[in-house]
């Protein structure tokens, strides 16, 4: 009797998560070398070079092991039940991606609506805090704590002279006068209409049109470009026009690490589309039966553009 069970395609022994598990700990050791050293005045060159060097082996490994998963595609290795494998996969993934940013979304919002307001002296929380600053009252952005408003550990005994002080300036709505050069306003429109592209692109595919799929999918990941030179401007902005550091209070933390990871996002998502584009346009893959790559490549996108929606209003305007 004829077996007609779906087969299941297992790859033999891979060398690429054993890569893959020494660049991520060369990257975040490096970037933690990093963060230590500039404590000290200057990011050391060692922790540069362990950064540098596990970034690279990412790189590496990320080219080698999905040229292989490319490859066994192409000759038809894979059954419907291993693409469910990948799209659970993808999804499992992208989740995570979401719990990693709700968990800096959370910390802005629990700094900005309890210790905050607590450090002011608002509640039963925050009802000693005269003994120690009784001159503060919370405002946000916070570039200081109180402690750092009375001149450190050494002006302690004076502390209920101390003043908190905001930034004259900051990164948030600069009002409607000024809105047409607010950079996070462009950036918001251009990765919006990015999204856009990306799905038209799909719908091309679907279509079986490659020439517009390859159009609008060159679009998008020319949008996703401008806007991290558009961020890069934005930071320049910040640094040199607001004096404003990962250094700078809470404020300068939430900000670069919220805007910064969302930025290293962006980059990795018009990564993975530029493959995508590239595997069309000179190797002529997907079709509208399959096209697994290109899909998984656009959820992600989707799923930076959403974030940033959230960012902008969390972080640049409300």
């Amino acid at each position: 009797m004829e077996n007609s069970s779906e087969s299941y395609y297992v790859p033999a022994q891979s060398h690429w998560p054993i890569i893959g598990a020494v660049g991520l700990t060369s990257t975040l050791g490096g970037g933690a070398l990093i963060l230590h050293s500039m404590q000290q005045g200057q990011a050391s060159l060692f922790s540069q070079i362990v950064l540098i060097s596990g970034v690279l082996i990412l790189a590496g490994m990320m080219f080698g092991w999905f040229a292989s998963v490319v490859a066994e595609t192409r000759k038809g290795l894979y059954s419907p039940q291993l693409d469910i494998s990948f799209r659970m996969g993808m999804s499992w993934f992208i989740f995570s991606e979401v719990m990693f940013f709700a968990a800096f979304f959370g910390a802005l919002w629990y700094v900005r609506n309890l210790a905050g307001p607590w450090l002011g002296g608002e509640s039963d929380a925050g009802r000693f805090n005269y003994l120690l600053w009784e001159s503060f009252s919370y405002e946000w952005p916070m570039m200081e704590t109180p402690q750092d408003a009375v001149g450190g550990v050494s002006g302690q005994i004076t502390a209920n002279n101390g003043v908190m002080t905001g930034p004259e300036r900051n990164m948030s709505f600069p009002g409607w006068n000024n809105i047409f050069h607010w950079l996070p306003l462009w950036n918001t429109v251009i990765l919006m209409s990015s999204s856009v592209t990306a799905h038209i692109a799909h719908l091309a595919l679907l279509a079986g049109n490659r020439k517009k799929q390859n159009i609008w999918l060159g679009i998008t990941v020319a949008l996703g470009m401008i806007f991290v030179y558009l961020q890069y401007l934005e930071y320049h902005e910040a640094y040199v026009d607001y004096g404003l550091f990962l250094s700078s209070g809470i404020y300068g933390s939430t900000f670069f690490m919220l805007t910064g990871f969302h930025g290293f996002h962006v980059c990795m998502g018009a990564f993975m589309l530029l493959v995508q584009w590239l595997r069309s346009t000179r190797g002529g893959h997907f079709t509208k039966e399959d096209h697994f790559g290109f899909e998984a490549s656009s959820w992600y996108w989707h799923f930076v553009d959403v974030v940033w929606v959230g960012l902008f209003l969390f972080v640049y305007i409300i």
